[in-house]
């Protein structure tokens, strides 16, 4: 067995272990220590105490979320065009909605980027990419000339993200660990015309508190839905088989040795989307992929090591693409929100972001 004998600080990064404790809860989220710790070779011990040090410090956190598509949700590309000065008081706004998720600063600090999520009847009959009839957080966002400029796009598809995080490309495990550690296949997602899940005001507190702790025990849920411990954990399983739930895990990219994020907006022939969303998914720079309606069809979510590496990425791996038509890029400066709830104290600590 394998002993902690080297700590790992916020100033040295993530070890071998500490990645494979990150994938092993990217593959399910609540998996005993105890199981973790039989696959990696090490204690149980080990396994709780890294997990313990990186959460206390903000390093990591699993997160319990709820998948629209399964919900009969739509999800948005928001983006929003400020004054420098306003930027920052419109996107926390923004972020301390519940329909939101991954609040960025992009562009200098004049621009945020966000997904926004509606239940489909709020869609209508106009165009997907209408934006006011799109998310409501666009008929409430600030009337002022503060705010110089609102694009909303429809994600229709999505490559890689969700359940999926770019740990999972990181070779941090074996394939025979991933096997072992995997939870059982989870029953595919309701096709467009069936019937969605619809979650109960218990159902709903209960994701409100996976979304703030993945791995909360089962006695804090059942105090926040009323139930049981056993009914809490037989909900959790049903949810789990039935494609609503999944866990994430949200980590310091800077420990994973990340220094620059970039968002880019690609516009692709229609006849090579499919195919050009699928090779973007596959690169281990690409958090985040998926297609969207507008006159960029395919958002992607890049992370390299530093400017150089995304200077390498976007001439060879990106530029070898051939459906790619055009390409906007927009550098990250801030993370305010992830994909869990906005944190009471303010922004949430630098983590995976799209």
């Amino acid at each position: 067995m394998k002993t902690d004998t080297k700590a790992v600080g916020p100033a040295t990064g993530f070890d071998a272990l500490d990645r494979q404790l990150i994938h092993a809860l990217q593959l399910d989220g609540r998996a005993p220590f105890s199981r973790i710790a039989a696959v990696l070779g090490v204690s149980d011990q080990t396994v709780a105490r890294r997990y313990t040090r990186h959460r206390g410090t903000g390093a990591l956190r699993v997160l319990g979320l709820a998948d629209a598509r399964a919900l009969g949700e739509a999800e948005w590309l928001v983006r929003v065009q400020c004054a420098p000065d306003a930027a920052m008081p419109v996107a926390e706004a923004m972020a301390r909605r519940s329909d939101t998720a991954w609040v960025t600063l992009l562009s200098g600090g004049t621009e945020i980027g966000a997904v926004c999520r509606t239940a489909s009847s709020e869609q209508g009959d106009a165009p997907p990419d209408d934006a006011r009839t799109g998310p409501q957080l666009l008929q409430k966002l600030p009337r002022t000339p503060s705010v110089v400029g609102i694009t909303a796009h429809c994600l229709l598809h999505k490559f890689f993200g969700g359940p999926q995080g770019l740990v999972n490309k990181s070779g941090a495990l074996s394939d025979e660990q991933i096997a072992r550690l995997s939870p059982p296949p989870q029953a595919p997602l309701p096709a467009p015309a069936a019937a969605p899940v619809v979650l109960t005001d218990a159902d709903r507190r209960l994701f409100d508190a996976l979304g703030r702790d993945g791995r909360a025990p089962l006695a804090e849920l059942a105090a926040a839905t009323g139930w049981s411990p056993t009914t809490v954990r037989r909900r959790l399983a049903e949810l789990r088989a039935d494609g609503v739930l999944y866990y994430d895990v949200d980590y310091d990219l800077r420990l994973f040795g990340y220094g620059v994020m970039v968002a880019l907006w690609l516009s692709v022939g229609p006849a090579e989307l499919a195919a050009t969303g699928e090779a973007l998914a596959a690169h281990p720079e690409v958090a985040f992929a998926c297609a969207t309606t507008g006159p960029h069809n395919l958002f992607v979510s890049v992370l390299c090591e530093d400017v150089g590496a995304l200077y390498t990425y976007l001439t060879t791996r990106v530029a070898a693409l051939p459906g790619v038509r055009t390409m906007e890029s927009a550098p990250r400066l801030r993370g305010i929100k992830g994909a869990g709830p906005f944190p009471a104290a303010g922004p949430a600590a630098a983590g995976r972001r799209r």
